[in-house]
C-alpha cells in the first residue's frame, strides 16, 4: 500500500481553493461573530466561557484517544493555571496537569515559535512516567529505529485491520523539521487553513511513539489561536471531533491513503470547525443560565457549602444529587448536608425529586434546570 507521504511531491499537499472559498469565508465570518459576541460579555463571563472551553477541550481530546480524565481535576487545574478564583479547588494528579500544561501552552503562547524543544516539552508533559498504560515508552523524543513501525490498525488481536503506517522512523526528524519550519513562516494562506494542515500533516508523519493526535490537535489549536489573535479559547475543536470521532478516522485514512490533492479533508475540517464554533452557543447559554442564577438570588444568604453546590448542578453535575452525596462534595456530616438542602428547598432552589427515604434526591428547581441554548443574548450584527 502507497501513503501519501510515499508520494513523490509529498509534503507538496494541493487543494481546489475555489471548491473552499464559500466555506472558508462563512467559517471566518461566523469566527469573528463568536470573538464579537464574546468581547461584548464582562470580564468575569468570559473568563467562565474560557474555563469551560477548556476544560472540555481538554477532556474532549483524551476521549477521542479512549482515556477518560476527571472533570473536577481538569477544572481545578485550568482555572489554577489561569489565576481564576473558582472555588474548591481539588488536588490533580500530574497526568491531567501535563495534558492542561500542554494545551495552555500551545494557545496561550500562540505567538511563540513551534521548535522541537517545545514538542519534546509537549510529549514530556502528556506521559510524566514514561509509560503508556503499562508499556514503557520513549518519551521527549522522536520515535525511532528501535519501537515497532508505527501503524493504525483496530480489530481483534489475529484479525487487525490495517488503517495506516507511518513513515520509517529515520524520516521522521527530517519531515519534522520540514513542517517546523513551513508553521513558523508567514503564511502564504489564511491561518484556518494553516491550522487543517498541520493537523494533517502531523498525524501523517506521527513523530511519537504515543500521543500523536493529542499533540496534532494543540498544534490546531495554536494555528486557530494565531486566526483569532487571541489566547482566549470560545470553542473546542476537540470536542466537536469527539462527536464526529469514525468520520474523523475515515476522512483521514482515505486522505492518508490517497494523493496529494488533500480538498477533501479541508472540506470536513472546515466543516467540522464550522460545527465547533456554532456548539459554543451551549456554551454560552450555560454561562448566562447561571449569572442569571446568581443575580436573582443577590439578597438570598448562601453559605460557602451551599454556593459550591449550586455551581456544580449550575455545571454538568453527573447522576442524582443526594444528602450522602451533598455530604461527600462539601465534606460534610450527614445532618448538616440535610440542614443545608432542607433551606435550599425552603427558598424554591431545589425541589425534591419523584421518590423518597434513602433514595431521595434533589434537583434544581424551573426554571434553573440546563435546557437549549435560550438563554442567549441577541447575536452582534
Amino acid at each position: 500500500m502507497n501513503y501519501i507521504h510515499d508520494r513523490k511531491d509529498w509534503p507538496k499537499m494541493t487543494w481546489n481553493t475555489e471548491r473552499l472559498a464559500g466555506q472558508l469565508a462563512g467559517v471566518r465570518h461566523r469566527q469573528g461573530r463568536l470573538i464579537g459576541r464574546m468581547e461584548g460579555l464582562g470580564f468575569s463571563l468570559r473568563n467562565e466561557a474560557v474555563l469551560q472551553t477548556l476544560t472540555e477541550d481538554v477532556l474532549k481530546s483524551n476521549e477521542i484517544e479512549g482515556e477518560k480524565l476527571d472533570k473536577d481535576q481538569v477544572r481545578s487545574s485550568v482555572a489554577r493555571r489561569l489565576g481564576l478564583d473558582i472555588g474548591g479547588l481539588i488536588p490533580v494528579d500530574r497526568h491531567v496537569e501535563g495534558v492542561v500544561e500542554m494545551i495552555l501552552d500551545a494557545t496561550g503562547h500562540y505567538t511563540d515559535p513551534l521548535t522541537e524543544e517545545r514538542l519534546f516539552g509537549w510529549h514530556a508533559a502528556l506521559f510524566p512516567t514514561g509509560r503508556s498504560g503499562m508499556a514503557k515508552i520513549a518519551v521527549g523524543r522522536w520515535r525511532d529505529a528501535q519501537s515497532a513501525p508505527m501503524q493504525v490498525v483496530s480489530g481483534p488481536i489475529g484479525r487487525e485491520q490495517l488503517h495506516y503506517q507511518a513513515p520509517e522512523a529515520k524520516r521522521v526528524s527530517g519531515e519534522m523539521r520540514a513542517f517546523l519550519e513551513w508553521f513558523n513562516a508567514p503564511p502564504p494562506i489564511d491561518p484556518v487553513m494553516v491550522a487543517s494542515l498541520a493537523h494533517l500533516w502531523v498525524v501523517t508523519i506521527h513523530p511519537f511513539e504515543d500521543g500523536n493526535g493529542r499533540i496534532a490537535r494543540a498544534i490546531a489549536d495554536m494555528a486557530l489561536a494565531r486566526s483569532e489573535n487571541s489566547t482566549q479559547r470560545f470553542y473546542s475543536m476537540s470536542a466537536q471531533i469527539r462527536l464526529e470521532r469514525n468520520a474523523y478516522y475515515d476522512t483521514l485514512e482515505q486522505t492518508q491513503k490517497g494523493d496529494l490533492d488533500v480538498t477533501s479533508w479541508l472540506e470536513w475540517f472546515l466543516g467540522c470547525l464550522d460545527r465547533a464554533i456554532e456548539g459554543a452557543g451551549q456554551i454560552l447559554a450555560d454561562i448566562f443560565r447561571k449569572a442569571r442564577f446568581w443575580e436573582t438570588q443577590i439578597r438570598t444568604p448562601f453559605n460557602e457549602r451551599q454556593r459550591a453546590i449550586i455551581n456544580r448542578l449550575l455545571d454538568d453535575f453527573e447522576g442524582k444529587l443526594t444528602s450522602s452525596k451533598w455530604a461527600k462534595l462539601a465534606k460534610c456530616s450527614q445532618d448538616t448536608a440535610l440542614r443545608d438542602i432542607d433551606d435550599l428547598v425552603k427558598c424554591g432552589v431545589l425541589v425534591k425529586e419523584p421518590g423518597g427515604g434513602r433514595s431521595t434526591s434533589y434537583a434544581l428547581a424551573d426554571p434553573w434546570v440546563k435546557r437549549d441554548p435560550a438563554w442567549l443574548p441577541p447575536p452582534v450584527p
